[in-house]
């Protein structure tokens, strides 16, 4: 009987499993207490290294404002606004998924600018948790208190080619504006089958500008439904019925 292929790699689970660079660690002050953390873009950058541009990706699961209130910003006292979001963030790997619930806060004087932050951070937090279960250079060193695995050496990182470096731009930008546009996990799969792509790092680069700009809330609706740019049904999905 032939065994089931494993999900990772010995080169990949070697790579999961180093202690995390002291180099990548930042800190902020909460609550009077230092909180220890990596940032996103460097769990995205390792997910590229370590698993691949097309063998990862992520999914917005739910994402839900849970206060918003008029507020004075700054030393000037200016009128403005504090906003707080959750959200839980689907991240599959070689067919292995996991979830994180993050949390984000947006403050500005302009309500739609706090809705962005808020929004943005929210998904980005959930992301992380997700990555996080997957091993050591996604922070999961961080949860220990000792930090053991946590060492004062340079990170393994491979450098970026610049079709790459273009290519996280894109997919990054993309992916904040599925959240600002309310794209869910459906309208992802229907866009995915209407371009007939896998990952979104296989879009071609003529097209990334213009699947940015079409993506509006009207256009998420109908994708979110199953539907295209001109409201017909290509794919069945359980919000349609």
């Amino acid at each position: 009987m032939e065994q089931p292929q494993a999900p990772f790699t010995d080169l990949q689970l070697a790579e999961l499993q180093k202690p995390l660079s002291q180099e990548v660690v930042k800190t902020r002050e909460q609550s009077g207490r230092q909180l220890c953390y990596v940032e996103g873009w460097w769990v995205i950058a390792e997910a590229n290294r370590i698993f691949g541009f097309g063998n990862w990706n992520q999914d917005i699961v739910e994402i839900r404002r849970v206060s918003e209130y008029q507020r004075k910003i700054g030393q000037a006292k200016r009128d403005g606004w504090g906003v707080s979001y959750i959200a839980r963030v689907r991240v599959t790997v070689n067919g292995v998924s996991r979830e994180g619930v993050g949390a984000g806060h947006g403050i500005d004087v302009d309500l739609g600018q706090a809705h962005e932050s808020a929004i943005k951070e929210a998904a980005t937090d959930a992301m992380k948790r997700a990555f996080m279960t997957f091993g050591n250079q996604f922070g999961l060193a961080l949860y220990d208190k000792e930090q053991r695995n946590v060492v004062d050496r340079p990170p393994s990182t491979t450098p970026l080619t610049e079709a790459e470096k273009n290519t996280q731009k894109f997919v990054n930008a993309l992916h904040s504006k599925m959240v600002q546009v309310g794209l869910n996990s459906d309208g992802i799969a229907t866009i995915m089958l209407i371009l007939g792509i896998s990952d979104f790092s296989e879009v071609k680069e003529g097209l990334r500008p213009q699947l940015i700009e079409r993506l509006t809330p009207e256009y998420a609706e109908k994708l979110n439904s199953g539907k295209n740019s001109n409201g017909v049904q290509v794919m069945n999905v359980a919000s349609s019925n």
